[in-house]
């Protein structure tokens, strides 16, 4: 799978996040925008009080946003199968195994971590 179809599964994040209300109480002080680079193609994710607001595929010029995640197509496609194995059933797992990066303002990642570890998770096992 390329870059690109790999990066479009981002596109369903608004309906497996926001019809959660549990998952959107949890990011209720998160509101930004998210880059998150799928390979070579980014995504930026808006968020308003916890609801995704948008998905935005492929390149944006001058586009701010509160920090990004950026990984392989490939390593994205480990983390959402339904059981990943070790390095890649964890964002942070992934950083230490040297295939995903976090940069920008962290202040923010963390506040909302668990949050944003499940908005990212939300496509797991629902062939992503």
């Amino acid at each position: 799978m390329s870059d690109e179809a790999t990066a479009e599964v981002f596109r369903r994040l608004p309906d497996l996040v926001n019809g959660d209300a549990a998952l959107v109480r949890r990011g209720q002080w998160l509101t930004g925008c998210i880059r998150i680079d799928c390979g070579a193609v980014p995504v930026f994710v808006s968020v308003e009080a916890g609801r995704i607001a948008a998905v935005e595929v492929g390149p944006r010029l001058l586009r701010s946003v509160l920090f990004s995640i950026a990984a392989p197509a490939d390593a994205w496609r480990r983390f959402w199968e339904p059981v990943p194995v070790a390095g890649f059933h964890d964002l942070f797992a992934m950083t230490k195994a040297g295939v995903a990066t976090v940069d920008g303002h962290l202040e923010p990642l963390m506040a909302s971590l668990r949050y944003v570890k499940e908005v990212l998770a939300a496509p797991r096992g629902r062939d992503a």
